[in-house]
């Protein structure tokens, strides 16, 4: 496994929760899809890279258009 791989999450751009994720780390340290929020369903566009200072990744949410 790689040493990039991890949970993370994020907060709904629609709603404002919370959402627990796990990033593939086989797809590489920026990546970018979409995921339905686990409160109010609606699709969120994730930008995600991962953070050598903070070994994590970091995820920024926005509603799919």
């Amino acid at each position: 496994m790689s040493r990039f791989a991890g949970d993370a999450g994020f907060v709904c751009a629609g709603c404002g929760e919370w959402n627990e994720t796990t990033v593939d780390a086989s797809a590489g340290r920026r990546q970018s899809y979409v995921e339905d929020c686990q409160v109010c369903c609606k699709p969120n566009f994730l930008r995600i890279a991962w953070d050598e200072r903070q070994q994590a990744y970091q995820i920024d949410a926005e509603l799919e258009s």
